[in-house]
């Protein structure tokens, strides 16, 4: 498909590869294209599990109900998304894979998903009984503004790594994820290619949830 006539700071990234690329002979290019990343990644700029876990522990830890922050659309619609060990695999194969020289691919689960369904389970893996949507909105950004203090406590009795807050969690990536409808994509093109990597959306969500508890980073 054609580039959208918007900028994107995606296109200045590939427009540099290119160009670097071609500047030696026999030297070839991939480019991958993932959902939302359900992943490890606990300092990074756009963490979704690791966020979403930091909210469920403080909702939680003060006893209240686990609210979806997004609107209808984000909570009902089929999204997709992408496991960081899939998209590893996939690096991996078009680096190996002549039939993948110079290609850009999609790379998801291979599944889709409602994120009302998946909230059910990330009230689960952290013990919370009330969870759901409202339709009255709600801002994690400004809901979270003032939970630095409540963090400490949470990181002190449960003895976590010690972190501050606003280094693990990612309010306004949250935010904006789930302020529209949900996004799909397809993975035709790479399954035409060659790379047939799957992952169930549910089972890596958990998978990384889990990883996440596993290094301490909330109880």
């Amino acid at each position: 498909m054609p580039r959208l006539d918007a900028p994107n700071f995606y296109y200045t990234q590939e427009d540099i590869l290119f160009e670097e690329t071609a500047k030696k002979e026999g030297l070839t290019w991939s480019v991958h294209r993932p959902q939302v990343i359900f992943g490890f990644s606990p300092y990074s700029l756009m963490n979704m599990i690791g966020t979403l876990s930091v909210y469920a522990a403080i909702c939680k830890h003060e006893g209240v109900p686990l609210r979806f922050p997004g609107t209808r659309g984000a909570w009902e619609s089929y999204s997709c998304a992408s496991d960081a060990d899939l998209i590893a695999e996939q690096h991996i194969w078009a680096a190996v894979d002549p039939y993948a020289r110079n290609e850009a691919f999609n790379c998801s689960n291979g599944d889709v998903f409602r994120w009302k369904h998946l909230w059910k389970v990330l009230a689960e893996q952290f013990g919370i009984e009330e969870y759901g949507f409202e339709e009255e909105g709600l801002s994690l950004s400004e809901l979270m503004k003032d939970k630095g203090p409540v963090w400490d406590e949470i990181v002190s009795e449960n003895q976590l790594l010690p972190t501050k807050l606003d280094e693990v969690a990612d309010w306004w990536f949250v935010d904006l994820i789930f302020s529209g409808e949900g996004m799909l994509d397809s993975m035709n093109k790479a399954k035409e290619h060659g790379f047939l990597g799957f992952r169930n959306s549910k089972n890596s969500f958990i998978s990384w949830i889990d990883k996440t508890k596993a290094y301490k980073i909330v109880p």
